[in-house]
């Protein structure tokens, strides 16, 4: 991390498919993203995404994935 960030807020943003992302606190959110309330430094931020996001998967297709295998153990 550099002097920059180091001196820099930092807050956790996802998006409809459930991806992550740090932004800088003061950038205004771009449409389809969404606060998830975790702020902090930047380091803080990441290691809040790394736990949270265990998945990297969009969220449609976690979804077509979990139909497919429900169409296949009913069949």
């Amino acid at each position: 991390m550099d002097e920059k960030d180091e001196r820099m807020s930092f807050r956790v943003v996802v998006n409809h498919e459930d991806q992550y992302s740090v932004w800088s606190a003061d950038r205004a959110n771009a449409p389809g993203w969404r606060d998830t309330g975790k702020t902090g430094d930047k380091d803080d931020c990441l290691e809040y995404v790394e736990d949270v996001w265990t998945d990297m998967r969009p969220l449609s297709l976690r979804r077509k994935m979990a139909e497919a295998s429900a169409q296949e153990s009913g069949a």
